[in-house]
């Protein structure tokens, strides 16, 4: 499915309405028309065009609403669900909308934004974002395409709900280090006091539970000038120690009213549970989570922040493998890369060193042994090239190393499975194999994990955590409460549960995994039968449903990108949860190496 259509130049607005809201005031959430920011569709000779506003309509009353929540209820607890706010306008448009203050209480009082007399945006065209803009979830098209699922677009608003005086911010970091994340920080101390004239700005220390085990320590633009040019977090960080009543507890005694959560996919959905106990009680504040993960696995973003500096560190140990591997004869450099579930950087640090003749991640399973395995092309690269090297996801491999090491589960305090070391497993599998067969190997196992996640950022993450952090801001004190991401290359505000449902992986049936292999030059470790078999579960998990009861035209285009089934039609996977895929073809291998056994 696809977001949008091209309307024809007829349909189009007037000049004068397009311009409308460049510079000037435009209607949003506080409006005194519109309390609630949505405003109703007139009736008109024609077809409303691109740029029209959705409709607030009840969740049940179109089948491909009731097959978007009932998407979102795979993978969502039901009380979630209620948090859900759905909006449809024309040509199979759906906005996936944040929550809002004015959604629990509807009678607070707006103010101008202070940006509006602000030097700096004095030259701007546009001051404040369009209350109707919104970005499109998918930007491929085709003719006849709908304009499917959309996201409310990041930037100021003309009406804030917090005058800035009276705003009392905190920051928080949780989780693994990451490349950025006093970038972050430092933008948002800076941006809510030059943009917005904040003076109360406060550090929480040590993750979560520095909310209710530390004294909050008080922020200022002086006090992090310079944080950006070191790694780590000058914040402290910590997994777990996430209990909800005691951190809404001190939110509400120390008059926090702005809260901003900087975290992976396990700290965003704190972050929401955060933000529903603090709609519970009915209190006036705006949750904002930034999401980080150095594995870039957070659904919906284009890429995560750190991502890029990741990259390029992990290419220097790739090449200092290759000079190791070079250097000796039948020399193999193996370098173990982050990625838990998602192998991201593995991929791209593969693809821009062009040194690499293996890249091995969690989507894609392989086996060591028989025809086709990973020693008969380590044995086959050696004797063309004298050397090669190998590039590992840590998170591949585990269930050749559960069989072979056998070890009970174990948890991290965020919950994540403890991972077994492939690299150096596999660094002995190999000295193994070439041992039995009376092959002279020299095998350099490299592992700069820790070195990769605790630099500073580069210069292109730097640019994109200030957008980041601003947006951030920019939606806070708007009211909205959201996670901020860049979507096909535009910021927008996404519902927490869309980033904390699923996560991005690989997908192997897609063109950037052929260029890899094509670069490369090593097998997929696929069967064609493995291949059709995820092309055929990615199609379904794909493929829009048709709504019973409707009509033609909705037949023969499903109004909604996410409508994955409701309750008359067979449901396929949801979007964005390509995991079948590679459990098929995971399940598959199993298969096929105990028949080798």
């Amino acid at each position: 499915m696809a977001s949008h259509i091209i309307l024809p130049k007829e349909e189009e607005e007037p000049e004068q309405e397009q311009e409308a809201g460049q510079g000037v005031a435009v209607a949003d959430h506080g409006s005194p028309q519109e309390p609630r920011g949505y405003r109703h569709m007139e009736t008109a000779p024609k077809p409303l065009p691109f740029s029209a506003t959705c409709v607030r309509i009840s969740r049940d009353s179109y089948p491909n609403l009731r097959a978007l929540r009932n998407a979102s209820a795979v993978s969502l607890p039901d009380d979630d669900d209620a948090f859900a706010k759905l909006d449809e306008g024309d040509y199979g448009y759906v906005l996936d909308d944040v929550q809002h203050l004015t959604d629990y209480l509807p009678e607070l009082p707006t103010f101008p934004n202070p940006l509006q007399d602000h030097p700096a945006y004095s030259t701007v065209k546009q001051y404040f974002v369009n209350a109707d803009d919104t970005v499109p979830e998918k930007v491929v098209v085709q003719k006849d395409s709908l304009r499917g699922v959309h996201f409310r677009r990041a930037g100021p608003r003309q009406r804030v709900y917090f005058e800035p005086e009276d705003v009392k911010a905190c920051i928080v970091t949780c989780g693994g280090l990451c490349p950025g994340l006093n970038t972050v920080i430092r933008e948002l101390v800076c941006g809510l006091s030059h943009m917005y004239n904040v003076n109360d700005i406060f550090a929480i220390q040590n993750g979560y539970k520095g909310f209710y085990s530390s004294n909050y320590l008080p922020m200022t633009p002086k006090s992090v000038n310079d944080i950006h040019k070191r790694g780590g977090t000058v914040l402290g960080s910590s997994r777990g120690g996430h209990d909800t009543n005691k951190i809404v507890d001190n939110i509400q005694d120390r008059g926090i009213n702005q809260v901003y959560i900087i975290g992976g996919d396990g700290t965003q959905k704190g972050a929401y549970e955060i933000f529903k106990e603090i709609r519970r009680r009915g209190l006036k504040v705006a949750v904002a989570g930034i999401p980080k993960t150095i594995d870039n696995d957070i659904a919906v973003i284009d890429k995560s922040f750190g991502f890029d500096t990741a990259v390029e560190e992990a290419q220097r140990a790739i090449d200092a493998a290759h000079v190791e591997a070079s250097s000796a004869e039948n020399g193999i450099g193996l370098v173990k890369l982050m990625g838990r579930y998602s192998g991201f950087i593995a991929m791209y640090a593969t693809l821009a060193s062009r040194d690499v003749d293996c890249c091995l991640i969690p989507e894609s399973p392989f086996y060591l042994e028989g025809k086709g395995g990973l020693f008969e092309y380590i044995e086959r690269r050696l004797k063309e090239n004298n050397h090669m090297v190998i590039v590992v996801a840590e998170g591949a491999g585990q269930d050749l190393i559960a069989k072979s090491i056998p070890v009970a589960d174990q948890l991290d305090a965020s919950g994540n499975k403890l991972l077994l070391d492939v690299g150096l497993w596999l660094t002995h599998k190999i000295k193994d194999y070439c041992k039995s067969k009376k092959m002279e190997m020299t095998i350099k196992y490299i592992d700069p994990t820790y070195m990769i996640r605790a630099i500073p950022s580069n210069a292109s993450d730097n640019v994109y955590c200030t957008l980041l952090a601003h947006s951030a801001i920019h939606g806070a004190m708007a009211g909205y409460s959201f996670t901020v991401g860049m979507v096909n290359g535009r910021h927008a505000y996404i519902p927490f549960h869309r980033v904390t449902s699923t996560r991005n992986k690989v997908k192997i049936t897609d063109r950037m995994w052929a260029r890899l292999l094509s670069s490369t030059n090593q097998p997929s470790f696929l069967s064609e039968e493995d291949i059709n078999e995820a092309r055929e579960a990615d199609r379904l998990a794909n493929r829009p449903p048709v709504p019973a009861g409707t009509g033609e035209h909705t037949k023969k285009h499903s109004t909604s990108l996410l409508a994955n089934g409701s309750g008359d039609v067979p449901v396929p996977q949801p979007l964005h949860q390509p995991a079948a895929i590679f459990a098929a073809v995971h399940h598959r291998h199993l298969r096929q190496m105990s028949r080798r056994a």
